[in-house]
């Protein structure tokens, strides 16, 4: 049998924290709390190894803060580095682990707090384990979410669960992968501390499962979000139980919709082998070295328009390279259109001027980490950017397995890992996003590079089982 042990930390902010990731300058210091919020993990144990998942209620977390987590959790536990996922659920109601350049500050005491909290998280579940039997289910959830970036556009619709029962036939664990932007909150409570549809997913699991903690992994959902009548005052406090009543309500509530299908995937849950296995590979990922033709334009334009205080035209230009509604910028700076262009425009300044540093001599390959753990025929890849989902459907083609769990805004951050689409349209998530991560673009073979190192991490994975058997 396996061994497994879950455990739960608050990583709440405390007052003055910033939100992050709802446009630029704004100061979102959050004014109240709707959730708390947590690190939750899950460590699992063969005869021979152990690997743990600690899955954190940030918009995205950062490689330092990755090695922190790790470092304190080998020092306690003896896990090896490389086998501790370090995953955040991309909640955009929550602070970050590392900054996103004008999308809310971050503060240096809080990210160790938050490092230390998940540490804990692992080592505490590591100190209770218990022996358990592992299942693995995956089910389709069609209809609750689209393509943000084209009409018709590709999306992954698979929901995979990971259930860890004690001897006594109990639920000790749920973990669920699903992929869709959690945005609900934002939209209607832009100010509140919330774990969003992640947290709500795990909240109603464990009212359902008692004793069992839930732990949600964020897919790829870079060009995914929910339906868009999820982010509406009736729909974003359905009630939390199976009447009847909810069948009909629940027809567009994510919350709902996915507990359910988790529900449904288990009568079909397989028993897996008990052994488990990490690796842990640094992809060289390619990129496109900047202009200074496509530089130097957006810092002339933010000079200029902040020594005239020039709002004619904004929207042609700093609009459409920086933001997917020009009207909601506004709306978020109070609706002061002054405001929202001087925001614009010195986010302009920050990222040209670092930029201007070194872009001319810096590398134009980005190293960034890819990992892949297994939990018998369960496999999870992980891998630190918002993933298209044209690469989610190509792993799961390529990977050999139904049981699939893709872990995205993992143990770093390198941003939107976009499609050849969005690559040639030049869009938010192509031209903007590597802006704000400091950055040069990706190309299209940037996202064929990470997949092929996810799936070379998953093959060392498999072959260490292979060895053991």
């Amino acid at each position: 049998m396996l061994s497994a042990g879950t455990a739960r930390t608050c990583i709440t902010p405390w007052w003055g924290i910033e939100l992050t990731g709802w446009g630029y300058y704004v100061g979102r210091t959050w004014r109240e709390i709707h959730d708390d919020l947590y690190a939750t993990a899950v460590v699992i144990e063969d005869r021979t190894r152990a690997i743990a998942i600690v899955s954190l209620d940030l918009m995205v977390v950062g490689a330092e803060f990755t090695r922190e987590v790790r470092e304190r959790v080998a020092a306690e536990t003896g896990i090896p580095p490389e086998h501790v996922l370090v995953a955040c659920t991309h909640t955009h109601n929550a602070p970050a682990a590392e900054g996103l350049l004008g999308a809310g500050e971050t503060d240096p005491d809080y990210e160790r707090f938050a490092a230390r909290q998940a540490a804990t998280a692992v080592i505490l579940a590591w100190n209770s384990r218990v022996q358990v039997h592992a299942f693995a289910a995956s089910t389709p959830l069609a209809g609750h979410t689209f393509n943000r970036t084209r009409e018709g556009g590709p999306v992954d619709t698979t929901l995979t669960t990971l259930r860890l029962d004690r001897r006594d036939g109990s639920t000790l664990a749920m973990v669920v992968n699903f992929q869709a932007h959690p945005t609900v909150w934002t939209k209607l409570r832009p100010f509140a501390v919330a774990r969003d549809v992640p947290g709500q997913v795990c909240k109603v699991l464990e009212g359902i499962l008692p004793g069992a903690t839930a732990l949600y992994l964020q897919g790829a959902c870079g060009d995914v979000n929910f339906l868009r009548d999820d982010s509406t005052p009736e729909r974003r406090d359905q009630p939390e139980d199976y009447s009847t009543q909810l069948v009909q309500q629940m027809r567009r509530n994510p919350v709902t919709h996915i507990t359910m299908a988790v529900q449904v995937a288990q009568m079909n849950a397989v028993a897996l082998e008990p052994v488990v296995a990490a690796a842990s590979h640094v992809a060289s990922v390619p990129t496109r070295r900047w202009t200074r033709e496509e530089i130097e334009p957006d810092r002339n334009e933010a000079q200029r328009r902040l020594a005239a205080r020039d709002i004619s035209g904004w929207r042609e230009t700093l609009g459409r390279s920086l933001t997917n509604n020009p009207e909601d910028m506004i709306a978020r700076h109070g609706g002061d259109e002054w405001k929202a262009v001087e925001a614009m425009c010195r986010f302009h300044l920050a990222w040209t001027y670092e930029m201007l540093q070194d872009f001319e001599t810096r590398p134009e390959v980005l190293p960034t980490e890819v990992q892949a753990l297994v939990v018998g025929e369960l496999a999870i890849v992980a891998n630190s950017s918002e993933l298209f989902s044209a690469f989610a459907l190509d792993l799961r083609h390529r990977a050999g397995t139904p049981h699939l769990m893709i872990a995205c805004y993992s143990n770093g951050r390198i941003g939107y890992m976009p499609d050849d689409h969005d690559i040639a349209a030049k869009s938010y998530a192509a031209w903007t996003s590597p802006k704000y991560c400091l950055q040069f673009p990706f190309t299209p073979r940037s996202g064929p590079e990470l997949c092929d190192g996810m799936l070379g991490a998953l093959a060392d994975c498999r072959s260490a089982t292979q060895r053991r058997s």
